[in-house]
């Protein structure tokens, strides 16, 4: 009896090029194909598979409805002193929530603080890649998003609040930047959606089938749960408040009342943490609190203490050398958009 087929590698830069390929076919400006495309696969370095290029064919059908917009024409609605609001126009999530921290980083330079508010995105994938936009310009950085229901409130039988997705980029000075990037389920949708590919189960605690029960079937799960029940769906509400409310472009309460088409909505924040003392003195302190948190004694079966980013940062440098590991159904999929938009796909490093 054979095993499950090992996972096909691609070079970082060759994955790239391909999916890059594939949404200029697909209209997509090449400047913000790549730009996409750099994100989904900047996720797959970093070991985020479930928000990187898994999602390229799903995309792609999204493209072709114009549920996202190949060439959205966003604007600047409004800013005001450190509170920016950006209509998005249903961008590709990258390019909208990319543009937002722009935004945000221009106006913390002006005043200490940026806040933009970005009205109709679309999946913005992993959303730690805007923090570490900010923190590469020396600034903390924040990004949320907000979406349709998919995920329980704490006690709810069906979806009532999304997974919102949260992170803060931290920068440092000898160290890369303190990276947190979490969502407000216990894990990601993309996670779930990458065991129904291998047809493998899921831990206890994931989700609900249609019926509100606990499964550990990925095929049956109809609604996710939230991380530590009623503190996952307070943060989940709050930032519907945040990113949707304040867009005026509200997601859950038409939806929970039977509205159809999906909307997203983000927030991108800066602060300029120069402002509080001398230069270098808050980096400094970060790599101070890094190393004292990292060289604690480790509990037992425990070889060292990671810090948030960390093993992002390890995957990352591993993938850069030996390749991204496409599983079959990956590859599959990638192959089958390629050979529809006539784009050779490339030839995968040797096993």
């Amino acid at each position: 009896m054979t095993g499950p087929a090992a996972p096909q590698r691609l070079q970082a830069s060759e994955l790239e090029r391909l999916v890059t390929g594939l949404f200029v076919h697909a209209g997509v400006l090449e400047p913000d194909a790549a730009t996409w495309s750099r994100s989904l696969v900047g996720a797959n370095l970093r070991g985020v598979d479930s928000h990187g290029v898994m999602r390229v064919p799903r995309y792609l059908e999204l493209l072709g409805k114009r549920e996202i917009k190949a060439r959205p024409e966003m604007r600047l609605l409004r800013e005001t002193g450190a509170i920016a609001l950006l209509d998005a126009d249903r961008a590709p999530g990258p390019i909208g929530m990319a543009r937002a921290m722009e935004v945000a980083i221009t106006r913390a330079r002006e005043v200490h603080v940026g806040w933009c508010v970005a009205r109709d995105i679309t999946h913005a994938g992993a959303v730690g890649q805007y923090v570490l936009q900010a923190a590469e310009a020396g600034m903390v950085g924040m990004a949320m998003t907000a979406s349709a229901p998919l995920m329980a409130y704490h006690g709810s039988k069906g979806p009532v609040v999304s997974t919102n997705p949260l992170a803060i980029g931290i920068p440092a000075r000898d160290r890369p930047p303190l990276v947190l990037d979490m969502a407000t389920a216990t894990v990601a949708l993309g996670k779930v959606q990458n065991a129904r590919l291998a047809g493998r189960p899921v831990p206890e605690g994931w989700g609900l089938d249609a019926d509100g029960q606990p499964t550990t079937d990925a095929a049956a799960i109809t609604t996710l749960l939230p991380m530590a029940g009623p503190k996952g769906s307070g943060l989940s509400l709050m930032i519907e408040c945040l990113a949707s409310l304040a867009a005026g472009n509200p997601v859950l309460a038409p939806a929970l009342a039977g509205a159809k088409g999906t909307r997203m909505n983000g927030t991108a924040i800066a602060l300029d943490v120069q402002a509080f003392g001398a230069p270098g003195d808050f980096e400094s302190e970060v790599d101070a609190l890094a190393d004292a948190v990292a060289t604690q004694p480790t509990a037992p079966g425990v070889e060292r203490l990671l810090l948030p980013g960390e093993r992002g940062d390890t995957v990352r440098r591993d993938r850069l050398e030996a390749g991204i590991p496409l599983p079959p159904a990956t590859w599959k999929a990638l192959a089958g958009a390629a050979l529809t938009a006539g784009i050779s796909m490339p030839q995968p490093l040797p096993a």
